[in-house]
């Protein structure tokens, strides 16, 4: 395993992260609380023992179950091999004194005595002028670290650069941030200008959805052809990030024991500047080629479930954007299986509202029972 500088902390943390969103479970439903805990602890051991030294949990995952099973894979001296963090639900904060309450809840359920790193989670404008500012959770992070229940304090972030540079600026004491990149998202949300940012700064950098939620695991037609056959779409991706400057470390969220063992050998390859300049310039096409495809920016994170009309959005977000690549038939038959169909929504915007991306669900499911009805 490689390890790289974490920012201005002083610690190195191995070049892949392991992000328990995605465990493998009883009904093979993404994000199910029903965990295959057997399963899911031996690839969290399995993965620490080949030099993963950083596990990131978060409240919310898995039902709120996924705090319970990282603390038991936890046990048997696992602890003391890695970094542990967890994230402050903002999405349930509607009392200031819920910032402790939740933080005791999650110290309980990770059975430990002490968060390595403690993010503020998905912070977004509305919630950080809303919830952080309104609540001074600043304070709280600073207090919770005095009194030895975190050691460094971060966040992660869903918005424009703006917002994310107003975030870094506001307060000069943070350790580090999470941030979504992707050869495809290069400009997207906080982007490659808000990583040199924060790492001119002196944070650490963590990047999450290196995958685009599994898009780039298995890419449209049109994008596999200008990647090059000479490794895995995967590695093409995780090399990317790897390649640049300000990337501490990837967070990827691994459901299957082949995927732990496929990450490990890919970032024991990594390094920074391990690019070509011919293979930075096929990712720039291979983004032109994307952007003139993909429909939805669905990353399927789930945020938006359950819905209140019974609609699977990220599902129906899925076979729609299939319609955009030589998939078509695919798209059509995956539809066809989902039981609630697109023309169900009535537009409470609920969805829209916890949503990572910005997708205007109201807006795109009308054009999606459209677009398969004239299929």
């Amino acid at each position: 395993m490689r390890y790289r500088k974490f920012g201005n902390t002083g610690l190195e943390i191995s070049a892949l992260s392991f992000g328990t969103m995605r465990l493998p479970t009883y009904d093979n439903q993404p994000f199910s609380p029903k965990i295959i805990e057997d399963e899911a602890i031996k690839m969290l051991r399995y993965a620490i023992d080949q030099g993963v030294n950083y596990i990131d949990t978060a409240y919310p995952y898995h039902g709120e179950q996924s705090e319970v099973l990282v603390g038991k894979a936890l046990k048997d001296g696992y602890r003391d091999k890695v970094y542990l963090a967890t994230k402050c639900p903002l999405y349930k904060i509607k009392r200031e004194e819920e910032f402790e309450e939740i933080l005791e809840e999650q110290l309980k359920k990770l059975q430990v005595d002490c968060i390595d790193f403690y993010l503020l989670h998905a912070v977004n404008k509305s919630k950080w002028k809303d919830i952080v500012l309104k609540f001074d959770f600043i304070s709280k992070l600073e207090k919770a670290k005095e009194q030895g229940k975190i050691k460094y304090i971060g966040f992660s972030f869903h918005d424009d650069y703006e917002t994310f540079r107003e975030i870094i600026d506001y307060y000069d004491k943070w350790d580090f941030c999470q941030i979504q990149l992707n050869y495809i998202d290069v400009d997207n949300q906080a982007g490659i200008k808000g990583l040199k940012y924060a790492a001119e700064k002196g944070l650490g950098v963590i990047i999450m959805e290196p995958l685009l939620g599994g898009k780039l695991a298995d890419p449209p037609v049109e994008v596999s052809k200008v990647l090059s056959p000479k490794k895995t779409p995967v590695e093409w991706a995780l090399d990317f990030l790897w390649d640049l400057n300000g990337v501490s470390f990837l967070l990827s969220g691994m459901g299957t024991m082949d995927q732990i063992k496929d990450n490990i050998n890919y970032a024991d390859r990594s390094d920074k500047g391990m690019l070509l300049d011919e293979e930075k310039l096929m990712f720039e096409k291979a983004k032109f080629v994307y952007d003139n495809m993909a429909l939805v920016p669905c990353t399927k994170c789930s945020y938006c479930m359950p819905c209140s009309f019974g609609l699977d959005i990220p599902k129906i977000y899925e076979a729609y954007n299939k319609t955009a690549t030589s998939k078509f038939e695919a798209a059509k038959a995956m539809y066809e299986e989902i039981e609630i169909k697109a023309d169900s929504c009535r537009k409470c915007k609920k969805c829209e509202k916890v949503c990572p991306q910005d997708i205007k669900t109201s807006e795109i499911m009308p054009k999606i029972h459209e677009a398969f009805q004239k299929a």
